[in-house]
């Protein structure tokens, strides 16, 4: 018998990455990260060139991703670099309950 509160809690603890996924310039963002060849990260200039977003604006989402654990930055000096976040908890996290959700129609499939 599934215990769906644990499975509610499970989806209630993804919220804020399902969240920070669910955005189409956020998702822009992270597909630019991703097709960066040495991972040594990009400038917010970069990112405008790719999102046609204001600095600010850019910043707010850079944050979204960082809190969610999406990317992460390094600093030289006064510039900052961000790149994708070797940290993959979130993303195994979603994995685990999509893998559940799939577990629990296959069963209802079958009865």
């Amino acid at each position: 018998m599934t215990d769906y509160s644990v499975l509610k809690q499970d989806f209630y603890d993804l919220s804020d990455f399902l969240i920070a996924l669910g955005d189409k310039k956020r998702q822009a963002i992270i597909i630019r990260l991703l097709e960066e060849k040495n991972c040594d990260g990009l400038q917010v200039t970069s990112l405008i060139e790719t999102t046609n977003l204001s600095r600010p604006a850019i910043s707010h989402h850079l944050k979204i991703l960082k809190d969610a654990k999406i990317i992460d930055y390094r600093q030289e000096g006064k510039k900052n670099f961000y790149y994708l976040s070797h940290e993959q908890s979130e993303i195994k996290k979603l994995q685990f309950f999509l893998d559940k959700v799939i577990t629990i129609i296959d069963e209802k499939d079958r009865s």
